[in-house]
């Protein structure tokens, strides 16, 4: 059963009367209200704060990793492990084929339904995920394979287990690894983009985001725990954060913005799915075209101009 937020009830309404129109065959109420649906999508998608993005990209009904990976991939085979400690399944990585571009995709998976989501950890990686992620590169590196990363977490996990085994080690060398592999590196925040949770595997050749995600050093909630001891103040922290793709953009901290559909990802997969895939394609394109040594300096340079500024 679909999951509406609060400011999208208008529309629950009107597609629930799309839905009894079709049950009693007219066509005349079905175009009425289809009508009706596509100005209610244009006024209140078009006017959202940055508050109710946050919930967009927290959507229980968006699509995870593994639900891209199943709707761009074909023969996708999962690679398990970090030859070190265990598996996590907070982190995917599939190996297959995108439209015979035989591509690496490694993702971060929130999971859906109470035993899914424990056994993923609610999305949050602990050190061992993000050195099976590092493995998979190298993987992909040693093939001449260009790699898909999906942004998608919370953060990292921060328990204690998690700390005894080097999480902000594990972290910090993916930053510093991913910074010198020798094939595109391609990272997508598909839905919330979490500190250095997402830092792990958002150093790339080209770093974007849907339309509906968010990316930021602390949640909102901590944000506002930690300067006003308030948690009513969640939506003044979610502002001054500047989370959205819209203002990361403009600081050049992203390079492209993909418009996910209007209504959004969670009410229309398959279209997300094609703008997501269609975007890896073409820029991968321009990625292979470069010697090893002009990806790596383009790399370094863009790497480098984060958080740059001049008087």
């Amino acid at each position: 059963m679909a999951t509406y937020l609060d400011f999208e009830k208008k529309i629950e309404s009107i597609q629930e009367e799309i839905i009894s129109a079709h049950a009693i065959a007219n066509l005349d109420a079905v175009e009425k209200h289809q009508a009706e649906l596509e100005k209610e999508v244009e006024k209140t998608f078009g006017s959202l704060s940055d508050y109710q993005k946050l919930q967009l990209a927290r959507h229980p009904d968006r699509p995870y990793a593994l639900d891209y990976i199943k709707l761009i991939m074909e023969n996708a085979y999962e690679i398990h492990g970090d030859r070190a400690f265990r598996d996590d399944p907070a982190i995917l990585c599939y190996l297959g084929w995108i439209d015979g571009q035989k591509t690496m995709v490694i993702g971060e998976q929130k999971g859906r339904g109470q035993k899914n989501k424990i056994k993923r950890n609610f999305g949050m990686p602990n050190p061992e995920g993000y050195r099976k992620a590092l493995r998979a590169v190298r993987m992909a590196e040693k093939f001449d394979i260009p790699v898909l990363m999906l942004i998608d977490t919370p953060g990292a996990y921060p328990g204690l287990g998690a700390e005894e085994r080097g999480q902000s080690e594990a972290i910090a060398k993916n930053l510093f690894e991913f910074a010198a592999v020798k094939v595109p590196l391609i990272s997508v925040v598909i839905g919330e983009g979490g500190s250095g949770g997402a830092l792990a595997i958002g150093v790339a050749d080209k770093l974007v985001m849907m339309r509906y995600s968010v990316f930021a050093v602390i949640s909102p909630e901590g944000c506002s725990a930690i300067l006003w001891n308030d948690p009513s103040k969640v939506e003044t922290a979610t502002k001054a954060l500047k989370v959205t793709p819209t203002d990361l953009l403009e600081h050049k901290l992203i390079d492209d913005i993909l418009d996910e559909p209007l209504i959004g990802a969670h009410r229309d997969k398959a279209t997300a799915a094609t703008v997501l895939k269609s975007y890896f394609l073409e820029n991968l394109k321009t990625l292979q075209a470069l010697s090893v040594d002009e990806l790596l300096d383009q790399r370094y340079k863009r790497l480098t101009a984060v958080g740059a500024y001049s008087e």
